[in-house]
């Protein structure tokens, strides 16, 4: 039973294919969706296998040194480490201490008349992420009503008393919301604040979240989620002709650039015999489970690949976390999911 959870925030940084095969329709590799919604998502399984493989990197073990051994821990005592925080990649010996829930939007980059474009949202989407993060002891600020911008909002026409939005072809009409800039506030903060590195990249991204963020209704939102992503032709050329091979067009289907999504990384005591774990999960004063997010905490890179593609730059994402601090805290607070 998972005892903590810590929500994790990705924001694509290059165009994500997270695959779900090969389909007959005019897209012949689309990628992962949510069967009775159709928004995109990423399945847990691809998160959890994507961290594996970045904690196996020698920079990742780098750090857990520093972090378990003082600087001295041997690499086998590192795979052990990582095996009981993922479970072991081959035999059933035993369940991974941590695990992740599907990846899921929360904004999702439309191309905008004015301001290059504009990160949309809804009502549905929000209120599941305020309940997701109601596990974790995070309180969402209040959910802004649908049709609205921020109150310093970048990418609206104010013609004659009347605020619009022009999203692709389409034009809506919006309101400036009090609580819509509250919650672009609060997602500036917490994504490009803590996201690791600092510096102007960052202070880029929070200005745009707070000028740039747009609430459509859900039925808006899930026709631009469904209709508005990356579309690629992809082709093999015959090494003897210099054409392209036959039957070897086909087209590919990507989660575009700047996407933003979330998952809560879950984490439970170790599944081992209290004889058999680690020296870092005995430490006095703290649980399993806590240190199981610490450790997981420290040790992620900052920017991952997810997803097919890595060799032509697919898949790059960002990852942040909610205040340090903060969040330790309100795990402490949270109840046994």
């Amino acid at each position: 039973m998972f005892k903590k959870a810590l929500p994790v925030f990705m924001l694509a940084e290059s165009p994500v294919h997270v695959g779900s095969g090969t389909e007959l329709g005019l897209v012949d590799l689309p990628i992962q969706r949510e069967k009775h919604t159709g928004f995109p998502k990423i399945e847990s399984s691809g998160i959890k296998g994507c961290l594996r493989e970045a904690f196996e990197s020698p920079a990742v073990k780098e750090k857990l040194k520093s972090l378990i051994g003082n600087g001295s821990a041997d690499n086998d005592r590192l795979e052990k480490l990582i095996e009981q925080v993922f479970g072991p990649e081959q035999g059933d010996l035993h369940s991974g201490a941590l695990g992740f829930t599907d990846g899921r939007l929360i904004a999702f980059p439309v191309k905008s008349m004015k301001g290059v474009f504009a990160w949309i949202t809804c009502p549905h989407v929000l209120e599941r992420l305020r309940d997701e993060l109601g596990l974790a002891g995070i309180k969402l600020p209040e959910s802004p009503p649908k049709n609205t911008v921020t109150e310093q909002s970048g990418v609206i026409f104010d013609r004659d008393g009347e605020i619009r939005v022009v999203l692709e072809e389409y034009t809506f009409p919006v309101k400036k919301d009090a609580s819509c800039s509250q919650l672009a506030d609060w997602l500036a903060e917490t994504m490009f604040k803590t996201g690791g590195g600092g510096g102007d990249l960052l202070a880029y991204w929070m200005e745009k979240m707070r000028n740039s963020l747009v609430v459509l209704t859900d039925d808006d939102f899930r026709d631009f989620v469904e209709l508005s992503t990356e579309v690629v032709a992809r082709t093999r050329i015959d090494a003897d002709t210099g054409t392209v091979a036959s039957g070897a067009l086909f087209y590919e289907e990507y989660l575009p650039q700047e996407s933003i999504l979330y998952t809560l990384a879950l984490a439970a005591p170790v599944y081992q015999k209290k004889d058999a774990k680690d020296a870092y999960f005995k430490q006095e004063g703290k649980d399993e489970a806590t240190l199981v997010l610490e450790l997981f905490r420290r040790g992620v890179p900052e920017v991952i690949q997810i997803g097919g593609n890595a060799t032509i730059g697919k898949g790059l994402v960002r990852l942040s976390f909610p205040d340090r601090e903060e969040t330790m805290d309100c795990q402490a607070q949270s109840p046994d999911l």
